[in-house]
């Protein structure tokens, strides 16, 4: 074994414009009133990690160009369609509209542990502010609520972080039902899964 090298890593990768022409994981992340520019650059940079089909930036929630999104980011906000709306529930309810499952991310008298969901794709995840979590006007258009089991003192992960863990259990059980997904069209190399 060796460490690979950035470039024999970064040849493995598909590019910008090979993306464009790419199936995306069929998931859209509305961020519900994120406050921190670097939990917002480090959520595009792990959409970009899943491919996932875009994210929706709610409220205050910031936007590109900002170079603390970019610094977290690292260009991921060129690979990852994005859309800001100011109204998070005019978002999600064009979302439920468009056919997608509506998921919170959140903790809820009903709220089900991630890992036991059988989900439903198109789907789109809610996460919430980092103090407040996902407003309350935003759970009754909710199809569930999920959570991350959290077996110590605190009660929940960082919101990028939180968001890492359920985005890459969404890519594996997409994996699951449609393992062509993960093949890279500009080699047709298997780029990780």
């Amino acid at each position: 074994m060796r460490k690979l090298s950035f470039e024999e890593i970064t040849r493995l990768r598909p590019t910008p414009d090979a993306l464009k022409r790419m199936p995306r994981l069929p998931v859209i992340t509305v961020l519900d009133n994120i406050r921190s520019l670097y939990n917002v650059g480090s959520i595009f940079r792990t959409a970009d990690g899943v491919r996932m089909e875009a994210l929706y930036l709610t409220g205050i929630t910031g936007y590109p160009p900002r170079k603390e999104i970019e610094k977290t980011a690292l260009g991921a906000t060129e690979t990852v369609p994005w859309k800001y709306w100011k109204d998070a529930r005019q978002a999600v309810q064009q979302l439920k509209q468009s056919g997608y499952t509506i998921l919170a991310l959140e903790h809820t008298t009903e709220s089900v542990p991630y890992s036991e969901v059988q989900y439903r794709f198109p789907l789109a995840l809610i996460l919430g502010n980092e103090v407040f979590g996902v407003q309350d006007e935003l759970l009754p258009l909710v199809d569930a609520a999920i959570e991350i089991p959290m077996l110590g003192a605190k009660q929940s992960l960082n919101v990028s972080v939180a968001f890492g863990v359920v985005a890459y259990h969404l890519l594996n059980v997409y994996f699951s039902i449609n393992p062509a997904f993960a093949v890279a069209e500009n080699e047709g190399t298997n780029i990780g899964l």
